[in-house]
């Protein structure tokens, strides 16, 4: 199993680079960015460095981990310039990159920026030609797709990513449409959800999998959520009871929460910092060599 670290978007570049490269040295398997131009409130005031941007730079300079959006906003940008966006960090980091890809959904910055927000099924129906292009551009010296939403006319895609296939990640859990996408067009998926999230949603993609003809082993699964190392069983619980995914507890009891993550077929769990304060180091150094030891580089 693999262990990956995602920062909140509002770290300063240095902070964000720091963290990158104490993540590598200390044995952790992946870097995730966010793709969110403000925050989903009604403030919006607070500093919120491009995704995009900050990967190509912590990229060219960390060794060794894979870099990616968790998940790119589709709406933000055609999917031919986001496939050479991802296609170059590639090159940068050396065939390091995941492009991560969901319908896109905080309405505040496309009416802020003055971009179009659709209704819930065209946004589907948008990420759905937008794998289509992407898998085109990277697969085919030139392409020329005609759909709904894009159209491709003899379209290059040069350099072609450096590893022989930049994987697709689509995040989302719509058990119909989203899930549906991704077991057709993804090489992995990512999902925030406990244990208990996970075991549904799984047990519906491997349905869509085969209903395509699909190896259901063939897609990687990742999942996220809010970790609390703490003895506190009271404020455990209160924590595992939050609306965002989470999962808390002691060292023993993380450790049989991931087991059962391992047991499902999560492939890589990813630890965002935006409960662990000002300065994650501490917590993060326990839970790479305490909590995640006994499962890290494992196979479920």
């Amino acid at each position: 199993m693999k262990f990956s670290f995602w920062p909140r978007p509002t770290h300063p570049f240095a902070t964000t680079l720091d963290l990158a490269h104490h993540v590598e040295k200390t044995g952790w398997d992946g870097f995730w960015l966010a793709d969110h131009f403000m925050p989903n409130a009604e403030d919006t005031s607070a500093p919120w460095p491009e995704a995009f941007t900050t990967l190509a730079a912590v990229a060219a300079s960390v060794p060794r981990i894979r870099f990616g959006s968790l998940v790119a906003g589709n709406t933000y940008r055609h999917p031919a310039v986001l496939a050479k966006m991802a296609a170059t960090i590639d090159h940068i980091c050396g065939g390091r990159m995941v492009l991560g890809l969901g319908a896109g959904w905080q309405e505040n910055e496309h009416l802020k920026y003055g971009l179009p927000f659709f209704d819930v099924p065209e946004r589907l129906a948008r990420l759905e030609e937008a794998c289509q292009v992407i898998k085109q551009l990277y697969e085919h010296k030139a392409s020329r797709f005609s759909g709904q939403f894009y159209q491709l006319t003899d379209a290059p895609l040069e350099p072609k990513p450096l590893q022989a296939r930049l994987p697709l990640l689509i995040g989302g859990g719509g058990e119909k449409v989203t899930l549906r996408i991704t077991a057709q067009y993804a090489d992995e998926w990512n999902v925030w959800g406990t244990v208990a999230t996970l075991k549904h949603k799984l047990a519906i993609l491997d349905a869509h999998c085969e209903r395509l003809g699909r190896d259901p082993s063939t897609l990687k699964r990742t999942a996220v959520a809010l970790v609390f190392l703490t003895d506190d069983d009271a404020f455990a619980e209160k924590m595992r009871g939050n609306t965002q995914a989470s999962i808390a507890g002691s060292v023993q009891a993380l450790q049989d929460t991931i087991g059962a993550y391992c047991d499902l077929g999560v492939d890589e769990f990813i630890v965002p910092d935006f409960n662990l304060g000002n300065d994650p180091i501490e917590t993060l150094d326990r839970l790479i060599n305490e909590v995640f030891a006994p499962f890290h580089g494992t196979l479920h």
